[in-house]
Order: structure tokens, then sequence, then C-alpha cells
């Protein structure tokens, strides 16, 4: 049912009818859309409102509002959506991210004007920018559920983002030869040399740090914000329920928020020699935490394990830092971040015969991608390895040096 209502005007009437009708629901919300237009009658304004609604009904695009949208505030609109969901707040800041690149190419364009095209365009210059192939998938991602969400809002008939490609950068031999799974993680030898170094020529609680990362494959933020009741050592056990935000790397600005997946979540048991590290560390700053924390008012007693000198906790590029520092006292060649400990420990557990869905487990199902990948390349390595094994046992045996004489 229509309603009306005047309203001054600067016509020969001196007033316009307004006509008020209510359209299609909003297709996100469910919440009323009312349709309003003016008229010099009643039956003008009627008669526009009635031609709206008819559009919205036979091809549920509000061209009104879409001419007047540009990308840029309609990105913006989506995001606030987006992030009142069950989002983890890092993946919403890369979604802003991956936001800002957009709009450096889209940003001024109307959301029902943005083509095929142009979104193939934005693709190839991100690869051109020399962007990695996952960054620009991910770009691309956040912009197909922009574009989805401008369809379910009547902006646009079409996903611009659908059948375009993601350009793919062709490998030179040197990079296709540096490309190997053993560059991702340490061999035995490679573990006990940087362990070594470590103990030897470490900052203080990194031989801690560091043989609780490969010897449980836990992540760096994960492992940042472990509080002493996180570790029991009647099981011999820690348990992960939390991860760092830090985003600023300001130490007093962190967050503990879930970790990444619910698989995530999860109790890792641990060696107990590593164990014995860590209690020990735990005694040692127990005392450096009431010695600190009687003169320094500013000292924050969060109860982290790995906290720094004044309790917060570090930020992941101080690991990294760490482990840089380390790796200079070594004759590793390999480029070693604190996720390589995590594809070691992959390593390490399918080398001593754990099968796949407990690796996937003890990990917390980080990259099935990554760790299959890892599992495959160490197994068929043991296949070689139990072929040499066997003939080194019973060459004397094999049919070789018969079919040599012959």
């Amino acid at each position: 049912m229509a309603s009306f209502k005047k309203i001054e005007a600067k016509n020969k009437k001196g007033y316009l009818w307004v006509c008020i009708k209510d359209g299609p629901a909003d297709p996100v919300t469910g919440k009323r859309n009312q349709i309003k237009r003016r008229g010099e009658t009643k039956g003008e304004a009627e008669a526009r409102v009635d031609a709206v609604i008819r559009a919205l009904e036979e091809d549920g695009i509000d061209q009104k509002k879409a001419k007047k949208l540009p990308f840029r505030d309609f990105a913006a609109e989506w995001l606030d959506v987006y992030s009142k969901r069950k989002v983890k707040k890092g993946t919403v800041r890369q979604r802003r991210i991956h936001i800002d690149l957009l709009n450096k190419h889209i940003g001024a364009v109307n959301i029902d004007k943005i083509t095929h095209d142009m979104h193939q365009h934005i693709l190839n210059s991100l690869s051109d920018e020399n962007y990695s192939k996952s960054h620009i998938t991910s770009v691309h991602g956040t912009a197909s559920l922009i574009y989805k969400f401008a369809i379910l809002k009547r902006y646009r008939k079409d996903n611009p983002a659908f059948g375009t490609t993601i350009p793919e950068a062709v490998q030179t031999i040197e990079e296709l030869e540096n490309d190997s799974v053993e560059s991702s993680y340490l061999e035995r030898h490679e573990v006990a040399e940087f362990l070594n170094a470590a103990r030897k020529y470490g900052l203080p609680a990194d031989d801690e740090i560091f043989n609780l990362m490969i010897f449980s494959g836990i992540r760096c933020g994960e492992m940042l914000v472990l509080k002493e009741p996180d570790f029991d050592f009647e099981q011999n056990e820690i348990r992960v329920t939390k991860t760092l935000y830090n985003p600023t790397g300001n130490m007093k600005k962190y967050e503990l928020v879930p970790p990444k997946t619910k698989g995530s979540v999860r109790r890792i048991d641990i060696d107990q020699s590593v164990m014995q590290l860590i209690r020990n560390l735990i005694k040692s700053k127990k005392k450096h935490r009431m010695t600190i924390a009687h003169f320094d008012e500013h000292f924050h007693n969060g109860n982290f394990v790995f906290g720094n000198e004044m309790g917060y906790p570090m930020n992941h590029g101080k690991i990294n830092y760490r482990i840089a520092r380390i790796m200079r006292k070594t004759s590793i060649q390999k480029h070693v971040t604190s996720h390589t400990f995590r594809h070691t420990h992959i390593s390490m557990l399918t080398e001593a015969g754990v099968d796949l869905k407990t690796i996937m487990a003890r990990v917390g199902h980080d990259d099935p991608d990554t760790t299959l990948r890892i599992y495959t390349h160490v197994t068929d390595k043991m296949k070689k390895d139990a072929r040499v094994k066997v003939h080194d046992h019973f060459k004397d045996i094999l049919p070789s040096t018969i079919l040599q004489e012959m």
C-alpha cells in the first residue's frame, strides 16, 4: 500500500508529492526496504515508485544507488559487515590490506561499472609488481567476496572476478633448482648444529624456545603466549589454547586471540628433557619476576613463560632476529625462520614413523598441502635410503657381482 506526503518545492504549485511503498526486502539483512519517489501529482510519484520496484523485481539492480556508490565506499561497508562475523582480527586486517591494494586500481570506480577486464588487469598488475601468487590469490578472493555482496545488495548482476586467471610467473632454472622441499626444513645434522649454537651463543631463553619449537611443532605466536599453567609437567604436555595478535609490534598493545583453527586447540606431548629445560626456565623467571615487580611498577605480570624483561610477550620479529643471529654461528646455508621449525618437526615425525593423521593433529592442521608435501618427500627419501641400506648390507650376495662377470 502506498502512502503520500506533500513537501515544499520551487515549482508553480509550490509543492510536490512523495510516494512511499515497500519494495523487495534487503537481500542481506532481510530488513524492510522502502522506496520513495517524487512527482507533480500523486499518480506521477506512484508511477515512479512502481517503476523502481518492477526493476528491482525483474533484474534485481538498484541502479540509483549503484550509480553513486564507488568501490572504495562499498568495500568499506562490506568490511564492516564482514568484521562482525566470527572472524579473527588478523583475518580482518589482511582483508583491509587487500582492499587498499584494490582501491589503488578501482577505488573511484562505481561498483556497477567494474568489469571482468578491470579485475584481470588488477591481477596482472600485482603480478608485474612481483607480488607472490598466494598474495594475489588472497586479493582476488577478497574482491570476489565484495562483488558477491554487491550482487546480494542488488548493485550488480554478475561477479567480475569469475573466470579471471591468477598469473603465474615462469620460474628460472636457478629458481627451480633452489625450490626443493629440503630447503623448507632442517635435516637431522642441521638441527643438532643449530641447537648447539643456540646453547652456546644464544640469548637468554633461546635454548628453551628453539628446543620447544623444534620438538613440538608449535606455531611461533602460540609459543610466545604460553603461560605457566599451560605446562603439565606430570604428563609432559603443553596445552595450546591461544595465540598472539600484535600487528603494531608495540609490546603493550598485544592481544590474546584463539588459535588459527579449531584443530589448533590441542595438547602436545613433549620429551621429558625439553620439559625439564622449561621447568628450570620457569623457576629462574619467577625469581626475576619477584625482584623486578618489587622495584618496577611498570612490570607486566602476565605470567608468560617466554616474556621479555618487562613481562610482555615478545613479537614474531624478535624470534626471527634471534634465529638469524644464531644462524650466523652455523654452517647452515638455508633460509631459516620460525616457520621452518614447524616443517622440521613434520619431517622428524615422518622419519620417526608417525602416521600422517597424527602429524596433522599434532601440528594443528596448519597447511595440509605443505604437511603432505614434506611427509611424501621424507617417506620417498626413506624408501631410497632403505634400498641403499639393503644393498650395503647384502651386497656380497646380490646378483650385481655375477652380472659384472658375464
